[in-house]
């Protein structure tokens, strides 16, 4: 497989909808509103700020993503890249998707002396999920998650 990454664009809007709505049934048994989603990727597609999504294509066709949010570390007084909306096509895993798409985040954030770090959550029993990011040099932190949802 021969990966090309790049920045999606809104052309990609129906990919990534589709990704986000398959991620979410495969690792939370969740079923996303098709509208909601499709109107949080547009926002995300059309503000940086909101998100950067990155695609990665073989043979011109989408077979994995990733977006990236931002977080600023006062403590730290840099900027943290949180790793959000993973998705790689079932027959294209264990091909090096994810690895071509964090790898390209990884140097692509190293270029930026800003960013300080990368960051992601995952799910508790997604064990498959936590040992790729532990291979790719990524660590456990001593912190959880807790969350008032929705408002």
């Amino acid at each position: 497989m021969t990966l090309r990454i790049r920045k999606a664009t809104p052309a990609d809007l129906a990919t990534i909808v589709d990704f986000n709505r398959c991620m979410a049934l495969e690792t939370e048994d969740k079923v996303l509103d098709p509208q909601v989603l499709a109107a949080g990727v547009t926002a995300a597609l059309a503000d940086r700020h909101k998100a950067v999504y990155f695609v990665a294509e073989d043979d011109q066709q989408i077979v994995g993503q990733l977006s990236i949010t931002l977080e600023w570390s006062d403590w730290r007084n840099g900027w943290l890249w949180w790793f959000q909306s993973v998705y790689v096509r079932p027959e294209a895993r264990r091909r090096g998707g994810f690895k071509a798409l964090y790898q390209h985040v990884y140097q692509t954030a190293r270029a930026d002396p800003e960013v300080i770090g990368l960051r992601l959550y995952v799910e508790k029993d997604n064990h498959t999920a936590q040992q790729t990011y532990l291979r790719l040099g990524m660590a456990w932190t001593p912190y959880l998650i807790l969350q008032k949802y929705p408002l």
